[in-house]
């Protein structure tokens, strides 16, 4: 987003537009008080009853002119904690299920951590005991296989949907001025769910299991001093898998709700980016920020809330069918030495580097992905936020798509025998 030295014409008649639809909002909130859920309330004065949208109603419950107990008890814990702060506005277009991609993928992110406190009950990290007692949680715990069943395809589903969320905000322009820190902060957790992807393949300590483990090994090795934590020789004491269910749940898990806390932070900050194609259809792309945000409906965040809660249930409830009609598998304990199996389906296209150019080629196209993610905001300089409009930005990343999915396809059609050559 760059820098408009003058009003658009449009823009001021949106906003001029937006203005008498506000002030209309305004006559009605001053003859009828404010609409509950849609303001942000004022700080109250001491000795004066709440104003704004903690106001309790004069409609008591029998005692006197006093407010319902509810209203009470929930005016004592918003002065506390300041939940009204959750009230701030946000565009209509955010309700879209294109935008609430995010929304929904923290959704599951719950479902993750809910699910898994359950599986750790039941957990053995070490080598010796790992496998069965996985095989232990199949069959002697109650509701054991549909709970990892749920946990193996909510970990599907949380990187399916935080890739499409990345390339929503990729194509829509969301990244540019003033949100480029947002942008690296999903980045960052983008990076993490797939470190969380490995490290719950590695726990089940299968054949795939040891096998990913051996090529996480040889990268620490190529690594040096850098790749150190990925070695045994860190802790001897400690065998490698403990450190990496350790990394699973508790390291990463920590990392993306931290991550995830300062991303909802800026999107207050900066609100919800505007939606392109919205002023783009009028022309106005120029002068899209003040189109959107002077002419567009808004809504309280909390009514946001509840929409992604409703497409979250759906999710949760696919996923349940899922863990149900596909449960996960689990392969016999690991057999040191061979090589038979294929890693996890979101690291086929880097399978297919490594058996043209080896395995350092997996630490080079990886950080090359995703240094180009990072610069992103940072080398596109076009002010437009249209995908029409950006041809640069748009041919990029049609090549670095058709890439992956040409490689993830030849590794899913090829034998494991061609990768050994």
């Amino acid at each position: 987003m760059s820098d408009i030295d003058h009003r658009h014409p449009k823009a001021e008649a949106a906003e001029s537009n937006g203005g008498t639809h506000r002030a209309a909002v305004e006559e009605r909130a001053d003859a009828d008080g404010p609409p509950p859920d849609t303001v942000e309330p004022s700080v109250r004065a001491e000795g004066k009853p709440p104003t704004g949208d903690t106001a309790p109603p004069t409609t008591g419950d029998g005692d006197g002119d006093k407010p319902p107990w509810r209203r009470r008890a929930w005016a004592v814990i918003d002065e506390r904690l300041g939940l009204s702060a959750l009230r701030y506005p946000v565009p209509e277009h955010a309700n879209n299920i294109a935008w609430s991609l995010g929304g929904v993928t923290a959704s599951v992110l719950l479902v993750l951590i809910a699910t898994g406190i359950v599986l750790a009950q039941f957990y053995n990290p070490t080598p010796e005991a790992a496998n069965g007692s996985v095989r232990d949680i199949i069959t002697n715990v109650w509701l054991g296989s549909t709970l990892r069943g749920v946990h193996y395809w909510g970990a599907q589903a949380m990187y399916v949907l935080a890739v499409l969320h990345l390339l929503r905000v990729f194509v829509t322009g969301s990244y540019k001025r003033p949100r480029e820190a947002n942008w690296l902060i999903g980045v960052g957790m983008l990076a993490l769910v797939i470190g969380a992807v490995f490290t719950g393949t590695v726990l089940k300590w299968d054949q795939e299991s040891f096998e990913a483990l051996g090529h996480n090994l040889e990268i620490g090795e190529f690594l040096g001093g850098a790749g150190l934590w990925f070695s045994a020789d860190l802790s001897k004491s400690i065998p490698l898998l403990e450190r990496l269910y350790v990394a699973h749940i508790v390291i990463i898990p920590g990392l993306i709700l931290a991550l995830l806390a300062a991303h909802m932070l800026l999107i207050k900050r900066h609100g919800i980016s505007p939606d392109p194609s919205l002023a783009t259809a009028t022309g106005d792309d120029a002068a899209v920020e003040v189109a959107v945000e002077t002419a567009e409906p808004v809504e309280p965040f909390t009514h946001h809330l509840r929409r992604v809660g409703a497409l979250g249930l759906i999710v949760i409830g696919v996923l349940g069918v899922l863990a149900v009609l596909y449960p996960p598998g689990i392969g016999p304990s690991p057999v040191e030495g061979i090589e038979v199996t294929k890693p996890p389906w979101m690291f086929w296209w880097l399978y297919t580097i490594e058996n043209w150019f080896g395995i350092q080629a997996i630490i080079w196209a990886s950080a090359a992905l995703f240094a180009l993610l990072a610069a992103v905001p940072f080398i596109d300089r076009n002010p437009a936020r249209s995908w029409r409009k950006r041809p640069v930005a748009m041919t990029l990343l049609g090549l670095v798509l058709v890439t992956m999915i040409v490689f993830t396809i030849i590794t899913g059609v090829s034998s494991v025998a061609s990768h050994l050559g």
